[in-house]
């Protein structure tokens, strides 16, 4: 279990033991988790909500600052039953879901995952870079573009670095998410210029409510984030979006299973 959550390989250990074994048509759907664990939202219009965050490993970018590489760059996790997946959410009893990742709309489970946590009145939010469009259930479609900065350097990824930059915007995608589920746009900044990209974007997309806009600093400490949410607030403020801080990095640090 080398590079793999402990605390949750020891509980998906327990749920399989103590459920009965599914058919095989059942067994097969499986899915790739990195982890699951409870914590507070850290981030977006539900900062602060008590949450199970299921984050599946698997990813079709590579941010030059990911902040969970362990889904991209090196993914790691393991291939479970998606019964015991639910299985291990429905046990935390918790109202609120975060299905994350990496890219989650990558899963091919993820429709039925997410109908299955919808029967049990949960709430879901999935945290998606708004690349793929998936027929799920969500009643919170947490999307984050990923703006030219996020586009690593060739010396560090090779033959990743132009297939991110050519895959990182779907424009065809963003529209369908916004249309068709609750939604919040979350912009990773790292510098002031990068208004106007978002800007720009926000015109090809259309229809799109500036109050849900939110611009978040990049950054992984709290010095970084601190400095630059000196001058990113009133620059969100003044554009008529919301300054958005990682309130996770501040409660726990840059570290899993938060």
């Amino acid at each position: 279990m080398a590079g793999f959550n402990q605390q949750f390989g020891e509980a998906i250990l327990f749920v399989m033991m103590q459920r009965p074994s599914g058919n095989c048509s059942e067994q097969r759907q499986r899915m790739n988790i990195s982890e699951i664990f409870v914590s507070r939202q850290g981030e977006g219009f539900l900062v602060g909500t008590n949450s199970v965050f299921l984050r599946t490993s698997g990813c079709n970018l590579r941010c030059s600052f990911c902040d969970t590489p362990f889904t991209s760059w090196n993914p790691d996790g393991k291939n479970v039953p998606q019964k015991d997946v639910v299985f291990q959410v429905l046990s935390y009893e918790v109202e609120h879901v975060v299905i994350t990742g990496g890219e989650p709309m990558l899963a091919p489970e993820i429709e039925s995952l997410t109908q299955q946590l919808a029967k049990h009145h949960k709430h879901l939010t999935i945290e998606t870079a708004g690349t793929i469009y998936r027929e799920v259930a969500c009643d919170l479609m947490s999307i984050s573009p990923k703006l030219s900065n996020s586009t690593p350097s060739v010396e560090r990824a090779g033959a990743w670095a132009q297939r991110h930059e050519k895959t990182r915007i779907q424009l065809d995608v963003l529209r369908q998410l916004i249309a068709r589920f609750p939604y919040q746009l979350k912009f990773v900044v790292a510098e002031p210029h990068d208004r106007e990209e978002i800007e720009l974007l926000l015109a090809q997309i259309g229809n799109v409510d500036r109050d849900r806009v939110l611009l978040m600093p990049e950054g992984i400490d709290v010095p970084t984030l601190k400095a630059r949410e000196e001058w990113l607030k009133p620059l969100a403020e003044a554009a008529g979006f919301s300054f958005c801080p990682r309130q996770h990095i501040e409660w726990y640090g840059n570290r899993r299973g938060t």
